[in-house]
């Protein structure tokens, strides 16, 4: 155990691995599977109520205002992360076949995750308020951004847009968040003097969105829908994407001057994808019988990102400790 703790992993890492194999193996079904998307919904609206009472308004400003941070992390959804999935669909197109590669095109091209960017940021001990506003503005935007540019890159200009992410976004977490900064006069010393309080929850969210994912690509079938051969090399391709996206992010973070609060957010908001997002907006611009391997990149990137901004969250805990 002492090993696995100097490479980053600890229990928390491997309750993350644990609630992987559980959603491969046991997933959520029916009833069960009703039951943990409501625990989830809330779990994650208590977190930004949370957020939302210890958090001085003034901080909150001071995130709006940060242009640069903003500026930055918008870029790298909706500019950076485009020209790289075009690149990545123009080299490995021919070994993945239309349908995955238009489905690597449309994960390019989505907002960032809300609840566990903003999460791992907290873990991490960067700018919270920022990666709330950075995040909440990628998906609110996204909605009307992302078809678009599905019809910039993939010629589909058909397609409506469904509108239940933005309806999400404010119930299960700008709401909750401003109830949060409303009520902080009375119950924010509580929270702050409380902290592993919201570190339960923060961990706790993730592991629920972690296990009701793969849940839910288990139980569809979606990884039996390609060759195995075929589901490697689309891994691969995914973790390369992922690896440069992160790499990029950091680079940038130094090359802006930011600093560690901030680059934490670039990193965790920049470098994300929505999976939650990403469902209602393809089954919205997609056939329905598209839609399962269209989504497979994605959920491969999702689980990704959550495994290794997991890890890069408890090294950064671990180096702000030492």
């Amino acid at each position: 155990m002492n090993f696995l703790k100097r490479i980053g992993i600890d229990t928390y890492m491997l309750l993350l691995i644990a609630t992987v194999c559980l959603g491969l193996l046991l997933p959520a079904q029916g009833v069960a599977a009703q039951g943990l998307k409501q625990v989830t919904f809330w779990a994650v609206a208590l977190l930004f109520f949370l957020y939302g009472a210890k958090l001085d308004p003034g901080a909150v400003r001071a995130g709006l205002l940060n242009w640069r941070l903003q500026g930055l992390t918008f870029g790298a959804t909706y500019v950076m992360f485009p020209l790289i999935g075009l690149a990545l669909a123009a080299i490995f197109a021919p070994l993945l076949g239309p349908t995955i590669t238009l489905g690597l095109l449309f994960l390019a091209v989505l907002p960032s995750t809300v609840q566990s960017s903003i999460a791992f940021t907290s873990i991490a001990g960067g700018n919270v308020p920022a990666a709330i506003c950075a995040a909440s503005l990628s998906n609110i935007i996204g909605v009307l951004l992302t078809p678009a540019l599905v019809a910039l890159l993939l010629h589909q200009g058909d397609g409506g847009v469904s509108f239940d992410a933005v309806i999400k976004i404010g119930t299960q977490i700008l709401l909750p968040f401003a109830i949060g900064q409303l009520l902080r006069p009375w119950v924010g010393g509580f929270v702050q003097r409380h902290r592993l309080l919201t570190m339960i929850v923060d961990r706790g969210s993730i592991l629920l969105i972690v296990y009701s994912a793969f849940s839910a690509g288990t139980t569809s079938g979606l990884w039996l829908q390609i060759p195995v051969m075929s589901l490697i090399l689309l891994g691969l391709v995914v973790l390369v994407f992922l690896a440069i996206v992160m790499v990029l992010m950091i680079g940038a973070g130094r090359l802006f001057g930011l600093d560690y609060p901030d680059e934490a957010v670039l990193f965790y908001c920049g470098s994300t994808k929505s999976l939650a997002s990403g469902l209602p907006i393809a089954a919205a611009l997609f056939a329905a019988d598209q839609v399962g391997a269209i989504v497979l990149p994605l959920m491969i990137y999702h689980m990704s990102q959550l495994l290794v901004c997991a890890f890069v969250s408890q090294r950064a805990v671990a180096v702000q400790a030492s």
